[in-house]
């Protein structure tokens, strides 16, 4: 049975085009072709890069955050209480108005008190600025480094300039030694970041971020076995790119620098755009889905990569939604509000001084409003 599946896993029709077996990807000639035995060094890279991410996050980020006075917001820890903890850890996090009023007669606690409980027990489960800069910094470093390496690896090659160029003799295309560790560092990265899912700031597009992460590693297995290794990398290329700039864009932020992330917010909107809405679906999915079939008639592996393309693309719309939205209050309201898919620290105060300042605050701009609905 094992046998069996083996050699259907491995039917050349799923792979290669019409009249190419895997004897004509054997290295010979001076010629050497990817194989899929190679991708297994992305799993010791990946616990290397968390390695590397632990000692840099401790002995670089750390102490910039410090020279940087980047401090952790004091919270108000919640009150020992088992059973509003048990409906936390076991129900809900964010327990409907139901449920809090079964939980009022249950504990004897007014309504407000048990609401202000459930706020401060999630922000001490949230990660701090501190814990924040340091993963942004980390990402920052690893996409330009990432993204720098690309542009040495693909400059001098004429698929870089001339699309049509990535088919040309396709599948037996040698493998050069940039495309395999700018490969290898790649599918470790994001198998890293993968792994570090569960421990990283979450953020309220968890689910399309493990999404994004599997369909990246699937596409970049893919494209490495059947050998669609340049558009490979021009992919990789085009997502690093704009990945730089919102990490550090992240970073001035927290460091309140506030006109220098209003910068990078702006550079960042106009290359995700360009990069995810403009040169991905219409030069490299162009690429993918016309120009092959120049060359040979579409097979398993041909309908496969482009649909796992398109999974992307729908990906960079769900983003640029959200771009959209930071983009539309930075130009109205003047101001940037951050990261809209982290998952932000909530309101836990409780006083009746917050609370008179809050209601004498929204008293005060109903009766503004009402003074410029009068003007009129």
């Amino acid at each position: 049975m094992l046998q069996t599946i083996q050699e259907w896993l491995w039917w050349e029709r799923l792979w290669l085009p019409v009249g190419v077996s895997w004897a004509d990807l054997v290295d010979k000639d001076d010629r050497i072709y990817a194989k899929a035995s190679q991708l297994y060094a992305a799993v010791p890279c990946a616990l290397c890069l968390l390695v590397v991410r632990y000692l840099f996050e401790r002995y670089l980020a750390t102490p910039l955050a410090n020279v940087l006075e980047i401090r952790d917001k004091v919270r108000l820890k919640a009150e020992q209480n088992p059973i509003l903890e048990k409906h936390f850890c076991s129900k809900a996090r964010n327990p409907s108005q139901a449920e809090i009023l079964s939980l009022c007669k249950k504990t004897g606690w007014p309504e407000r008190r048990v609401e202000v409980w459930f706020r401060r027990r999630r922000n001490q489960d949230r990660a701090g600025l501190r814990k924040r800069f340091c993963e942004a910094s980390w990402r920052c470093g690893f996409y330009l480094c990432a993204f720098l390496g690309g542009l040495l690896a693909l400059y001098d090659k004429p698929w870089f300039y001339d699309l049509r160029t990535v088919w040309a003799g396709f599948p037996k295309q040698s493998m050069l030694p940039s495309q395999y560790w700018y490969y290898i560092l790649e599918m470790g990265f994001y198998l890293s970041l993968l792994l570090s899912l569960t421990i990283d700031v979450k953020r309220k597009d968890f689910k399309e971020q493990v999404i994004h992460h599997l369909a990246t590693l699937t596409l970049l297995s893919f494209s490495w076995i059947s050998n669609y290794i340049r558009i490979g990398t021009l992919v990789m290329a085009v997502h690093d790119s704009s990945d730089i700039l919102l990490e550090g864009g992240k970073l001035f932020n927290y460091a309140k620098w506030e006109k220098t992330a209003d910068v990078m917010f702006v550079l960042f909107t106009i290359v995700f755009m360009v990069t995810r809405l403009i040169i991905f679906p219409f030069w490299l999915i162009h690429c993918t889905w016309v120009y092959p079939l120049e060359l040979f008639d579409a097979f398993f592996g041909y309908y496969f990569f482009n649909i796992m393309l398109l999974v992307l693309q729908i990906l960079h719309i769900y983003w640029a939604f959200l771009i959209s939205r930071m983009a539309y209050k930075f130009v109205f309201n003047k101001q940037l509000d951050g990261d809209v898919r982290s998952d932000e620290e909530e309101d836990d105060s409780d006083s009746p001084k917050d609370i008179k300042h809050k209601l004498s605050h929204m008293n005060g701009a109903m009766n503004g409003a009402r003074g410029r609905a009068n003007g009129h």
